[in-house]
């Protein structure tokens, strides 16, 4: 039955976990809540971890088992890019080990699932890249792409891009804009920096889907997103820098808070994390923070773990791996272009592994 309920919500990536479970609970006679952790089904005993989840965070988990593995050749890792969506149920009904999340647990989800725990993985940024022939760079804000993305700005040398590009040849020609249709967490993070930086001027909302204007091309996946902007002159799209950044196209530079145009790298969305203040649970976002250097479309990644463990092996072989990624596994970030947590923040989320028991 438990697979059941994973294939049923597996399109539903970045619902609060509440919803999730909400929205699948006729599938099961159980109510997950009722359980005191569904990791004790699993069995990591074996010198085996699973984990699901992240599409943004496939690519690194693969580097990250590669260099653990190699230390540590009796463990084997395994991982599937699933989507944040399957991640958190995968994680919840404990399906897997790990689960990997572009969207941290609310505390309602907390309060429902109380052993499941949000730990910080890695920052990264959602990039808007254009093909604009004969146009080497963009300047960007909220405002303006709140209006392209709800079809109130259609062509490239409309007034209000022109006013951020004086300088800029820009066409006349239509603007072809590339989104994503599936659940993506690279939406939701996308979508909430319109919602805080645009104020009125996006209505949309933020969601892992949103509904934009029919004239917008919709693409299954950040790669076809950014392979659609690639072949499609005129073209626009948000794609997380980690996916985007083989395609030689040209990103964006964003207006942050502060006023400045930034463009997208591992640096500018470290420097965005800076500023950011966790919670007591450990949650925090890094939408528009202040600093001159901060890229404004900035977001993270979370893995979610259950603190009760079915023996002690399986919490030494937990701890062991999460440490690393939390420690010498942060230096491999920078290469894949996502940014490692502030000290501070990973400080604290190695303190979160001592919770893991058995």
């Amino acid at each position: 039955m438990a697979k059941r309920i994973r294939l049923a919500c597996t399109a539903a990536a970045l619902v609060p976990l509440a919803l999730l479970a909400a929205a699948c609970s006729s599938s099961s006679s159980t109510p997950a809540a009722s359980k005191s952790s569904p990791a004790a089904a699993l069995n990591a005993s074996g010198k085996s971890i699973s984990e699901t989840g992240s599409t943004l965070l496939f690519p690194l988990f693969g580097t990250w088992q590669t260099a653990y593995s190699t230390a540590n050749p009796a463990v084997t890792i395994t991982s599937g890019a699933t989507g944040s969506g399957t991640g958190i149920a995968d994680a919840s009904e404990g399906l897997v080990n790990i689960g990997a999340s572009d969207a941290y647990l609310s505390a309602s989800d907390l309060e429902k699932y109380p052993g499941l725990l949000n730990i910080p993985l890695a920052v990264a940024s959602v990039d808007v890249y254009y093909n604009l022939p004969n146009v080497k760079s963009v300047n960007l804000n909220g405002t303006v792409l709140a209006q392209i993305y709800s079809g109130k700005i259609t062509t490239w040398n409309d007034p209000a891009i022109k006013a951020l590009n004086p300088s800029a040849s820009l066409p006349s020609s239509s603007i072809n804009l590339e989104v994503r249709s599936d659940s993506s967490g690279t939406t939701a993070n996308f979508s909430q920096y319109l919602v805080d930086a645009a104020g009125s001027a996006w209505t949309l909302g933020t969601a892992s889907i949103v509904s934009f204007p029919k004239s917008a091309h919709a693409n299954d996946g950040g790669s076809a997103v950014a392979k659609a902007v690639k072949a499609t002159s005129n073209s626009i799209g948000y794609v997380d820098f980690s996916t985007a950044s083989a395609t030689g196209l040209t990103a964006a530079s964003i207006k942050n808070s502060a006023g400045d145009y930034v463009a997208p790298s591992s640096a500018s969305a470290a420097a965005a994390a800076t500023h950011v203040t966790p919670k007591a649970n450990l949650t925090f976002l890094t939408v528009d923070e202040p600093g001159a250097t901060s890229y404004p479309i900035t977001y993270q990644s979370w893995d979610l773990v259950y603190s009760v463990q079915p023996n002690a092996t399986d919490v030494q072989l937990l701890q062991a791996y999460l440490g690393y990624l939390l420690g010498p596994g942060q230096a491999l970030l920078a290469p894949l272009n996502l940014a490692p947590l502030p000290a501070s923040i990973d400080s604290s989320a190695k303190a979160q592994l001592s919770k893991i028991t058995s």
